[in-house]
């Protein structure tokens, strides 16, 4: 017997309640309207239509996987970012809303022309998303991880945006100067990773979430090397933990940036850091 739309989305719900799924209900039918090729509407308007064996079949592995905690933008293969469509795979950092922040934060500064060098880029989303809504600017996107840059280049090529992309440790291959640097760097301590959520724990990068000891190393190095590489009066913009405000601030002052900024998030946690260099 054929199984109904609003039949399969109620048993997919059901599996993820069961896996302890926070977002169940949601996940469920966004999986099953890509499976589909739905939109949210269809569940209300068109419910008690029948599924094909194959609809039936593909949602079933796809919650399956879901129910064993398999990040959903694994599964889908993409995710939402600042209205733009994002690929990504377990190479790279899955864009957070947080992180939206940082991009609406940088282009407050952002000026048509500058030049923009966004450090540890992943799925190259804060920069592709400064380049969709500017114009002019040129943007260098830097990684450690080739398969990581693989994912940006192809993000470059979805959303037809001309962007490089460098495989570099930090700066060690980085040329020029910038008027802007932007950096989400990995920043978790590393006593802390084995209690992140398993989502995050066994299916993000490593190397995009261990930010050494105390989770700082990344902010000291890159505060560090980044005067050789803005022009006088360019921006340093970094993503920060919810607890890290004061000591990265702290840094960028010691390197004799002025005008540092902290700027919080929806949930009222600080999240952005941002400098100008001075001269």
């Amino acid at each position: 017997m054929k199984m109904t739309y609003r039949e399969l989305y109620s048993w997919g719900m059901d599996q993820l309640k069961k896996a302890d799924i926070e977002e169940a209900a949601l996940d469920a039918r966004l999986l099953l309207e890509e499976v589909c090729g739905t939109d949210r509407n269809y569940l209300l308007s068109h419910g008690e239509n029948p599924v094909t064996e194959i609809q039936n079949r593909d949602y079933t592995a796809d919650i399956t996987r879901r129910a064993a905690h398999v990040p959903l933008q694994h599964i889908l293969g993409y995710q939402e970012f600042m209205g733009l469509k994002f690929k990504v795979t377990p190479d790279v950092l899955i864009p957070r809303q947080d992180t939206e922040i940082l991009v609406e934060e940088v282009m407050r500064f952002l000026h048509d022309g500058m030049r923009i060098l966004d450090m540890c880029t992943g799925s190259g989303c804060i920069l592709l998303s400064l380049l969709r809504y500017s114009n002019e600017c040129e943007g260098i996107g830097c990684d450690i991880s080739e398969k990581a840059l693989a994912v940006a280049e192809e993000n470059a090529r979805l959303l037809d945006l001309a962007a490089d992309f460098v495989q570099s440790d930090l700066f060690e291959n980085v040329d020029g100067k910038f008027e802007i640097i932007v950096s989400n760097p990995p920043y978790i301590p590393a006593k802390m990773i084995p209690e992140l959520m398993e989502e995050v724990r066994e299916h993000d990068p490593l190397t995009a979430l261990d930010g050494g000891g105390d989770g700082l190393d990344f902010y000291r190095k890159i505060i560090k090397e980044a005067e050789k590489y803005l022009y006088s009066g360019g921006m340093l913009f970094f993503e920060i933990g919810y607890d890290q405000a004061e000591a990265v601030s702290g840094y960028m002052k010691e390197a004799g940036y002025q005008d540092i900024t902290v700027c919080k998030d929806l949930s009222g946690l600080d999240r952005v850091v941002s400098g100008r260099m001075g001269g």
